[in-house]
């Protein structure tokens, strides 16, 4: 090579050859050259934009826009198309139409109507102009509640003539129904507001008092469920009590229920091995009868404990629940005596509060039938017929009893004889009502055995007085009565004029003679 050529190359050539190769050198850049003209050109910009666009986004792909009916993508050439198009018009001209009505009709009137159900297009559906009024600002809303105007702190509103006091007849009213609000929700007040009712001081006071003696009542009848035996169920003292009587081993388990009547609920139990009272005999089946605390059964029924000798001194009425626990203890010592007599009952396991444990009167968790619900042949039947007289003249003379509900469904059938039960009623005959009940007694023997086919059956008159001893002589049953209440008005004032009871006259356990 020629030196200057060399040294040329050595002059020129490492320092381009390092500018070309190191990093931090300055890039060779190709300028394209435009003119003027290009540059001022939108048509390039738009271009320019969209290459920046689709470098910057590459993936994003257009969504497609769905089949809205516009006049731009409608497929004129398919009649069904054409003809959907045609009704929609038709039904929006229509509802257009009914809207206008509506209105018209309404104006400034407090009770509107709404020609809702006649629209054709669904209000959802309907794409209307922005010039028409909603149908949801057209149509009032009776779930929304336009509360009153409150009155500021001045105590009036308006000037002049227009002005309005806090005491204002009509705001009063108004608030006063918005006030209703606040009562229990048991209480139905009704959409007052929504038909701008108006109540005075007056009648909203009462609603007040009567709202408030609505919920009190009905707390007591929530108490009173709570604490009270119903249908087939006991309360939770009485299950504490049944509870007891198990973990102690009186009794080993309860069954279920066998019986319910008016005033008590039976059940039914297996007794147990052991028991912790003394000289305490378990039958092997129970029968467990539960007063019912209701207290309802008890109001109308209370003159056959308040009249008895017995526990007249102890009757209150002012304290209903002691009755209840009194009538279980009156049917226990009415068992007690019948027992002693020899005349078939239950007989008395122990008594706990209103919950009374007899020996049941069955086989099996089977209870012995009524006499109404048994078919007896017609030796069975007279024979129940003679027994049941025995029993009667025996409950009258050696137990001082009168059943006083003495019936078909009162008697069990079983063991070939008739078992009494449900003697919680029973009273003495110096009772006041004593002779009373007797003659009803003797009425519903007479009439069931005289129905059963019996033909040595008594008439009731007859056999009151084979029961009683009495020899009432009447003709009809209006003077039988008759003689029955001066009777009993007799035993009445010599029982008040002596204090004491007739039958405690007596050495030999007869009932008193009523004579003259």
């Amino acid at each position: 090579m020629d030196p200057v050529g060399v040294a040329a190359a050595l002059d020129a050539g490492p320092g381009r050859a390092w500018q070309s190769k190191c990093p931090w050198g300055a890039p060779n850049t190709t300028s394209i050259s435009c003119s003027l003209a290009d540059v001022m050109s939108e048509q390039l910009a738009k271009e320019l934009q969209l290459e920046e666009e689709n470098a910057a986004f590459p993936e994003v792909v257009a969504v497609a826009e769905g089949p809205f009916i516009t006049g731009e993508n409608v497929d004129t050439s398919s009649d069904l198309m054409l003809a959907q198009m045609l009704q929609m018009e038709f039904d929006r001209e229509y509802d257009a139409q009914l809207r206008r009505e509506e209105r018209k009709i309404n104006g400034d009137s407090k009770v509107s109507i709404s020609f809702e159900n006649y629209r054709k297009v669904h209000p959802y559906d309907s794409d209307s102009s922005e010039d028409e009024v909603d149908w949801q600002d057209t149509r009032h809303d009776p779930y929304r509640a336009d509360k009153p105007t409150t009155t500021p702190r001045r105590g009036f509103i308006g000037k002049g003539k227009d002005i309005t006091t806090k005491h204002d007849e009509v705001v009063c009213g108004r608030k006063n129904t918005a006030r209703m609000e606040n009562f229990a929700p048991e209480f139905q007040v009704g959409d007052g507001i929504g038909m701008d009712l108006k109540l005075s001081n007056q009648v909203f006071n009462a609603l007040k008092q009567h709202a408030y003696s609505e919920e009190r009542r009905s707390a007591r009848l929530h108490e009173k469920k709570e604490h009270s035996t119903a249908e087939k169920a006991v309360d939770p003292k009485t299950r504490l009590l049944l509870y007891k009587m198990v973990n102690a081993g009186m009794l080993e388990t309860i069954t279920g229920c066998i019986s319910t009547g008016k005033e008590s609920v039976v059940f039914h139990a297996y007794g147990g091995k052991s028991a912790t009272e003394d000289k305490l005999k378990i039958p092997p089946e129970c029968a467990i009868k539960v007063f019912k605390t209701t207290l309802n059964e008890f109001k109308n029924r209370d003159k056959y404990i308040k009249d008895d000798y017995r526990f007249k001194d102890r009757f209150s009425k002012l304290n209903p629940r002691k009755i209840i626990r009194m009538w279980a203890e009156k049917e226990m010592h009415n068992l007690t005596r019948m027992q002693n007599a020899g005349i078939p009952c239950p007989q008395v396991v122990i008594l706990k509060k209103h919950v009374l444990v007899m020996s049941f009167i069955g086989q099996e968790q089977v209870p012995a039938p009524k006499l109404k619900d048994v078919t007896l042949s017609s030796e069975d039947m007279k024979k129940a017929y003679y027994q049941i007289l025995n029993m009667m003249q025996q409950l009258y003379k050696e137990c001082n009893l009168v059943h006083a509900d003495l019936s078909e469904y009162n008697m069990l059938w079983h063991d070939g004889k008739v078992w009494l039960i449900d003697v919680s009623q029973s009273v003495e005959p110096t009772h006041p009502h004593g002779l009373e009940f007797l003659f009803r007694d003797c009425r519903n023997v007479s009439q069931f055995f005289q129905k059963g086919g019996v033909a040595e059956a008594l008439n009731e008159r007859e056999l009151f007085n084979a029961v009683s001893g009495l020899n009432i002589t009447a003709d009809n049953e209006v003077d039988f009565q008759a003689e029955i209440e001066a009777l009993e008005k007799m035993n009445e004032d010599h029982v008040q004029n002596h204090g004491k009871k007739l039958s405690m006259l007596s050495t030999d356990g007869d009932p008193p003679i009523y004579d003259e």
